[in-house]
């Protein structure tokens, strides 16, 4: 994904009336256009001053743990004098920490001999019998990328989440490193999430690179299984006077820092924002040479439409995928691209498949005017739900994705998701994540398929809400949706 705008990058939360949070999703004047970044070059230099000031600086990260074996009497006074910070710091505990507080506090009624797993004990990736539920982990995708031997994860951790701009209610928020967002990646690797992708802070993906670099440095026995996929993006002048030298600097030196000193990049997906320049096609093929190298292990795209995919695969460029956003909600991918894809056997990583949240349960049955926009994610898929048909057409789509989860015993963000799961041009999707609360219901996505009778139902949804005519990320270039 691709995505940064003023109003993104502020993190905080957006209040407004009833009336102008109705307009935000039934309104007809289209006032938004999600992806604007190279109407704001002012901000350029600074991102990119930020990024290489970034990669350039180490790391110095220090981990203190505490355990206590006290009294009932005692624990019982420290939390009558709990401070507001200890408070905040409990709130913030992930569901993985409080887990393991369990296994520890119930770990005196079992030896390590027995193999025996307590409820609430989590067995970590890699020890004698471990799982990290009794869940099946994610399994790898059934076909490799195109030009590759990779099998990436069939869920792929979107860390777009981790930019700055998502923190959203305090009491859930582990997009930063003080906030717990390096500890939450073993919680999606244990469960077989081991693929993750980020970007640049010039791609609006703030300081995700370097979290996940740290990651990976502390956890070096299970970084071997990791899979990264970062980003290219082509937003300046580098657009006209693209070289050699610029991609290998963006593509793979400056990341390969970031992300913990990596000796290779398993996929570096390029991002073009004018199109009125063809050195796209120069760009895909110096990311093509990268790759003969041993650099990147794929090349690959974001946000490109049919027609500019087709003319760098034309020219030689060795494409294995595109990430575009594709959901429920946004059908664009229906077109076109899909039948390309089946034709040329490039592959669609989709994100927005969840539209920000608004696909789940918790906006089943909402009343619009109390809705907060108080993430990026929210405030960019409010434009994709006006765009869909607005509230109305969103809340008939919910009540039967419910219906149909209640039939499979999934939750009504499972069913959105193997909707996109299950094209045949997908090959695996990208599920953005604020902190690890959701992981096993990722886990369960793979215990059930959409039969004809789901599909039929989701059909008769979508029959009378807004049809797109324009290509993939057209719109948000200017175009039509």
């Amino acid at each position: 994904m691709f995505f940064s705008f003023s109003a993104v990058r502020s993190g905080g939360t957006t209040t407004t009336s009833s009336s102008s949070i109705r307009d935000t999703f039934d309104g007809d004047d289209v006032t938004t256009r999600s992806h604007v970044f190279c109407r704001r070059r002012r901000r350029l230099g600074a991102a990119r001053k930020s990024s290489r000031k970034s990669s350039a600086m180490t790391t110095n990260a220090s981990s203190s743990s505490s355990s206590s074996s006290s009294s009932s009497g005692r624990v019982g006074s420290e939390m009558d004098d709990d401070s507001a910070a200890e408070k905040t710091n409990r709130a913030l505990l992930s569901k993985r920490d409080l887990m393991k507080r369990i296994a520890g506090a119930s770990l005196m009624m079992t030896t390590a001999s027995s193999g025996l797993i307590l409820p609430g004990m989590v067995a970590f990736a890699g020890e004698e019998g471990s799982s990290s539920s009794s869940l099946p982990r994610v399994p790898r995708t059934e076909t490799p990328l195109k030009f590759t031997e990779e099998y990436p994860s069939a869920v792929i951790k979107g860390c777009w989440q981790l930019s700055g701009g998502h923190k959203g209610d305090p009491a859930d928020d582990r997009t930063s490193k003080d906030k717990g967002a390096v500890e939450d990646f073993e919680t999606f690797v244990n469960a077989g999430i081991t693929t993750f992708d980020t970007g640049p802070t010039a791609c609006g993906y703030g300081d995700s690179e370097l979290v996940i670099g740290d990651f990976l440095k502390r956890n070096r026995s299970n970084s071997e299984q990791c899979r990264v996929h970062t980003k290219l993006c082509c937003v300046g002048r580098e657009q006209v006077a693209m070289t050699e030298k610029w991609v290998k600097e963006n593509a793979f030196d400056i990341p390969s820092k970031r992300l913990g000193g990596l000796k290779k990049i398993d996929m570096v997906q390029m991002y073009w924002n004018e199109y009125g320049s063809s050195q796209y096609i120069d760009c895909a093929l110096y990311l093509t040479d990268l790759k003969a190298k041993g650099l990147i292990g794929s090349v690959a795209l974001t946000n490109f439409n049919t027609q500019k995919m087709e003319d760098m695969i034309n020219k030689g460029a060795e494409i294995s995928s595109n990430q575009i956003q594709y959901s429920l909600l946004d059908r664009r991918p229906d077109l076109k691209m899909n039948e390309f894809c089946k034709a040329s056997g490039v592959k669609l990583l989709p994100y927005g498949v969840l539209a920000g949240g608004f696909l789940s349960k918790k906006f089943l049955e909402a009343d619009v005017k109390d809705v907060v926009l108080d993430t990026g994610s929210k405030r960019k898929y409010s434009s994709v739900i006006r765009n869909f048909g607005g509230w109305g057409n969103l809340q008939k789509l919910l009540r039967v994705l419910d219906s149909i989860g209640k039939k499979h015993d999934q939750s009504i963000a499972n069913v959105a998701t193997r909707w996109v799961l299950e094209k045949e041009s997908v090959l695996a999707v990208i599920l953005g994540a604020r902190n690890d609360f959701h992981v096993e219901d990722h886990q369960k996505l793979f215990q059930f398929t959409l039969d004809a009778d789901d599909k039929s139902k989701i059909d008769e949804a979508l029959s009378s809400t807004t049809k797109a005519t324009g290509d993939c990320y057209d719109w948000e270039r200017g175009g039509k949706w």
